[in-house]
């Protein structure tokens, strides 16, 4: 395999770099390719993520989206290029993947090194995510929404310097989707660490992220910064204006808009029956 996967101290400070602002690079990607037989899954990708900075990802399904997370995570090869990222790296995924024979607060601290303050860490993360009756219950009883906040709170105990995000909310119902928005875009601005998140959702990505990509044959198709406050509204109309652009890069092809009736065109009324 050509290429570097750097995660030590000294590596962190070779990604760091200038960024537009003067601001710092997490995460340093440089002609990254990932090869699956004659098929080119990532071909030549460069990105960079700055400290504490949130990057949503889209593509469509086959893209290489997650391919590029499991890379970062560790969890993959590449083929050529070059990849630095900081040592401290943790993943949530579609699934809370928590140990059912571990009660609620085992499992959060299960990447901990065991000592006397462990278990009141563990109680900290768990009340930032809303959890903090839950130490003691068994991952079997929870519902969707509070098992991912689970897997949330482990993640972030750490104090992660780049948190990836594989489509976390993928499975969850609408209305709790919409909670876990709120919740992990305030626990990322609270904790400060390079994010990128992987999703399919065009409204989740502007309205979670500082700027969002798509991939599409390989690289970076577009690459774009919100200049939304929080907390975003989909009916303003720069949301509506972000999501048709990029609907539009990923191949998506809107309805054409109904023509409205004019006066010439008003459908006629019934006429009244005579009595």
């Amino acid at each position: 395999m050509s290429g570097t996967l750097a995660g030590t101290g000294r590596a962190r400070q070779a990604a760091a770099g200038d960024l537009p602002g003067g601001s710092l690079a997490a995460v340093r990607i440089r002609g990254l390719r990932r090869t699956f037989g004659a098929r080119d899954v990532l071909d030549g990708l460069d990105l960079d993520i700055a400290q504490g900075e949130f990057v949503a990802l889209l593509g469509a399904s086959g893209t290489g989206k997650t391919t590029l997370l499991r890379i970062l995570g560790a969890l993959d090869r590449h083929d050529a290029g070059t990849v630095l990222v900081p040592e401290t790296r943790t993943v949530v995924f579609q699934e809370p993947r928590l140990v059912p024979s571990k009660k609620v607060l085992g499992n959060v601290t299960v990447a901990l090194p065991r000592g006397p303050h462990t278990r009141e860490t563990g109680r900290r993360a768990l009340a930032e995510v809303g959890l903090e009756g839950h130490a003691d219950a068994w991952p079997g009883t929870l519902s969707g929404g509070e098992a991912q906040r689970v897997a949330l709170a482990r993640a972030l105990i750490r104090e992660p310097e780049l948190l990836l995000l594989d489509e976390p909310f993928a499975a969850l119902d609408a209305l709790t989707r919409l909670r876990m928005h709120d919740l992990v875009g305030e626990l990322c601005r609270r904790h400060r660490p390079a994010v990128l998140l992987v999703t399919h959702d065009v409204d989740e990505a502007i309205r979670l992220a500082d700027r969002v990509a798509v991939l599409r044959d390989g690289r970076l198709a577009t690459d774009e910064r919100i200049a939304i406050d929080h907390p975003r509204d989909s009916a303003d109309p720069r949301f509506a204006a972000l999501r048709t652009r990029l609907l539009t890069e990923l191949g998506v092809h809107r309805a054409e808009p109904v023509p409205q009736p004019t006066r010439d065109t008003a459908p006629a009324t019934a006429k009244e029956s005579p009595a």
